[in-house]
């Protein structure tokens, strides 16, 4: 997937995403009046807050501190060297205590930008690993997809609290014109619920783009990425699938924020292992390229914020 066919289609998925949601919140202005308005504002509000205060948030979630260079000398010079590359300013090193092989990139007006490593990413992947998944996530940075994310988001808790409004205040309407508002309450929540589930799925498709745009952003800053991604999130996924259940802890919270989602890996673990055995790196990648996708795959990957492990490998693998 190139990089001009990443950037139209996630043009185009927002293009989609604000005028459905302009065309709504317009007929619904017209016909309900300004008092709905008091919603979008409250959601909006709640959203922002929610935002700005949502690093420290994470860190108390997922154990996250900031480590000085002398802590972590090498971690430090890598991001620094891909922040350069980059052409942005060096984030905050943070470090999580979450045993699963992870990372991610977060951050706010207030707390300003960040990247963090877990404890299970430095234990389970070699240098060059770790340092192609710093590029992948300084990408999200650069990209600003903590702030897009964020926006787009608010579209589907929009639509949903709007319905939910209008279908419960229907069933207690009083005034002169019952029947009428009461109908046509019903009808715009139906419609609003309705639009809900489709931005909702729009929003998931454009979070797997966002994936695939910052795994490209790393197989450009890193030297080898795409090899050394590639091999990243393989390990990544599999040494997670390998993990129990109560050692992923609260990872599926803020799970969109992850380089890759841990609730998919064990089933992924599953697959990888009848796929057949394997002693290198690059035979653990090969096997999960070699994995037929099947249309239980790609159902599930409709509902999902991260690409098929499949089709993301495939992909850098073209690169």
């Amino acid at each position: 997937m190139g990089l001009l066919k990443l950037r139209v289609y996630m043009l185009g998925t927002l293009a989609v995403l604000i005028g459905v949601s302009t065309l709504f919140f317009t007929v619904l202005l017209s016909l309900a009046g300004g008092e709905i308005l008091l919603m979008p504002v409250f959601v909006i509000a709640f959203s922002l807050i929610q935002w700005l205060i949502a690093p420290y948030i994470i860190g108390a979630m997922y154990g996250v501190r900031e480590v000085s260079s002398r802590e972590e000398p090498e971690l430090h010079r890598m991001v620094e060297r891909l922040s350069t590359a980059s052409r942005i300013k060096k984030p905050k090193v943070m470090l999580s205590a979450l045993p699963i092989p992870n990372a991610f990139a977060y951050g706010s007006p207030l707390g300003g930008n960040r990247v963090a490593v877990t404890s299970g990413l430095l234990d389970k992947l070699e240098s060059e690993e770790v340092e192609a998944v710093l590029g992948h996530e300084l990408g999200h940075l650069k990209h600003r997809d903590v702030q897009i994310m964020m926006f787009v988001s608010v579209l589907p808790a929009l639509f949903y609290y709007i319905g939910y409004s209008l279908m419960m205040s229907s069933f207690y309407y009083r005034g002169r014109s019952r029947e009428g508002n009461g109908g046509l309450a019903v009808l715009v929540g139906t419609l609003s619920m309705a639009l809900y589930f489709v931005v909702t799925l729009f929003t998931l498709g454009l979070s797997r783009l966002r994936e695939y745009y910052a795994d490209s952003h790393a197989a450009q800053v890193v030297e080898d990425g795409p090899r050394k991604l590639s091999e990243a999130l393989a390990k990544i996924t599999y040494s997670t699938g390998r993990m129990r259940r109560q050692s992923l802890g609260a990872s599926g919270s803020f799970k969109t924020l992850f380089i890759s989602d841990p609730e998919r890996a064990p089933q992924d673990t599953v697959e990888l292992a009848h796929a057949g055995g394997f002693t290198t790196d690059r035979e653990l990648v090969m096997s999960v390229m070699a994995r037929p996708l099947t249309w239980a795959d790609r159902l599930v990957e409709l509902f999902s914020t991260h690409p098929n492990i499949v089709k993301r490998i495939r992909v850098l693998q073209g690169y």
